[in-house]
């Protein structure tokens, strides 16, 4: 039972052996409208790029101009994948560690060779937080750097596991369908739809998580 579960999210299923190609579906049915006329869609796009871009400089804390288009191609790429993953048939790639971790990785890489290269005094005091008594300082450093090296995995495991947490309980409810009775059909069904609410919220949120949280990691080496 367990193994045909998690059978939904195997990279390479029968149905389609080239499923990691669902990442650039997005850009084929985004309509042609959406590139060339200004049209509602692309305002309201518009109108989300410029509050992602003044939230990010406000979190960098920096004068460099362009450094937001990063975070928000990033922050974009997880929401589309994200959402796509919410139709049927369609391979969730961000539910994989695989693809979570290649984009955490690089990024915390990074911060982290161009923090130590240019600012290392700026970060070997990040090490030791201000206040703390001498006795515990060498606690405090073995810490934060367990605290720093865990990040690209924290960040990565956070996406992968609310992505498949929510698939999977819409998978054990859907597959309970055909032994209940037709009353209780109904209420599945209803439960079923808040469930995909929840699922396209929480599909923001996590993009929006993801791409704050590298935000912040890089406004440390700074």
């Amino acid at each position: 039972m367990m193994a045909n579960l998690f059978s939904s999210f195997d990279p390479t299923t029968k149905l389609f052996s080239l499923n990691w190609l669902s990442s650039l579906i997005g850009l084929f049915i985004i309509p042609v409208s959406f590139w060339l006329i200004p049209s509602r869609l692309n305002m309201l796009w518009i109108k989300i790029i410029m509050t992602l871009h003044k939230e990010f400089k406000i979190l960098l804390n920096t004068e460099t101009k362009g450094n937001t288009l990063i975070f928000i191609s990033l922050f974009s790429f997880i929401l589309f994948n994200n959402f796509l993953g919410l139709f049927p048939y369609i391979f969730t790639s961000s539910s994989h560690l695989i693809m979570s971790l290649g984009l955490a990785l690089p990024l915390w890489l990074s911060f982290m060779l161009y923090g130590w290269t240019n600012n290392t005094t700026h970060m070997l005091a990040h090490l030791v937080p201000q206040g703390t008594p001498p006795v515990l300082m060498p606690f405090m450093v073995c810490i934060e750097s367990i605290s720093n090296i865990i990040r690209p995995g924290t960040l990565a495991i956070r996406l992968s596991a609310n992505m498949i947490a929510g698939h999977l309980l819409m998978t054990l409810l859907g597959n309970t369908g055909p032994t209940l009775p037709f009353m209780l059909i109904n209420i599945l069904i209803i439960v079923q739809i808040a469930l995909l609410i929840l699922e396209t919220a929480v599909s923001i949120i996590q993009s929006y998580v993801f791409t704050v949280l590298s935000t912040l990691y890089s406004s440390e080496v700074v």
